[in-house]
C-alpha cells in the first residue's frame, strides 16, 4: 500500500553521505554503540522489535511485532492531551547478518512529511555503529510556527536512541 505523504520514498537509504531531497530539513546522526556480534544482534533486535523507540520514550502501536516492509506504525510522544500521534509505514528493512534496521515514511495525518532510516551496522573492526538519516518538513501550522525547534528535537531524539542502544549493547557485553 502506498499511502505515504511525500514522493521521495527511499531517499533516506542513501547512507550517511548520500544526497537527500531538497526542500526538507536533513538529519544525519552516527555514533558507536558497542563492539562485536553480540552487541550488534541485541541492538538489531531492539531496533527491529520497536524496543529502542519504546525505551526512548515513544509510544508505538504497530501492526506487527517487528519492522518489515508495509507495516503500519503509529508513533506518539507526549503525555495525555499533549500527546502527538504520527502515522508512518515501514518502507524497507534490513535483517542481518551485519546490518539491521528499517526506513519508515510519513503517512497522511502526520505532523510532518518525510522519512527516517534507523540502522545498526557491524564495521570490519568490530565496532557497532548506530545511524539515523532523515529528511522532514513540518505540515501542521503549529509545527511550522515552531521553526527550528523541531530539528533540535529530532537530533536530540536520534542521540537518545543511540544512548538507548548503547545501553542495550553494553548489557549484552556484560552478559557474555
Amino acid at each position: 500500500m502506498n499511502d505515504y505523504s511525500y514522493p521521495e520514498q527511499g531517499a533516506s537509504r542513501t547512507g550517511p553521505t548520500g544526497e537527500l531531497p531538497a526542500g526538507y530539513r536533513h538529519l544525519r546522526h552516527r555514533a558507536p554503540i558497542g563492539h562485536g556480534r553480540a552487541a550488534l544482534e541485541v541492538a538489531g533486535a531492539a531496533l527491529l522489535g520497536w524496543r529502542m523507540h519504546r525505551l526512548a520514550g515513544v509510544r508505538i502501536d504497530a501492526e506487527a511485532e517487528q519492522a518489515a516492509p508495509g507495516v503500519a506504525v503509529r508513533c506518539a510522544i507526549g503525555v495525555g492531551p499533549l500527546r502527538a500521534g504520527a502515522p508512518n509505514r515501514v518502507l524497507a528493512a534490513d535483517d542481518g547478518p551485519d546490518r539491521y534496521g528499517f526506513t519508515y515514511g510519513t503517512r497522511h495525518g502526520h505532523l510532518g512529511r518525510g522519512e527516517e532510516t534507523f540502522l545498526v551496522e557491524l564495521a570490519p573492526d568490530g565496532t557497532v555503529w548506530f545511524g539515523v538519516t532523515a529528511f522532514t518538513r513540518p505540515v501542521a501550522w503549529w509545527a511550522r510556527l515552531a521553526g527550528p525547534l523541531f530539528p533540535l528535537l529530532q537530533a536530540a531524539f536520534a542521540r537518545r536512541c543511540g544512548r538507548v542502544l548503547a545501553s542495550i549493547a553494553a548489557d549484552a557485553a556484560y552478559a557474555a
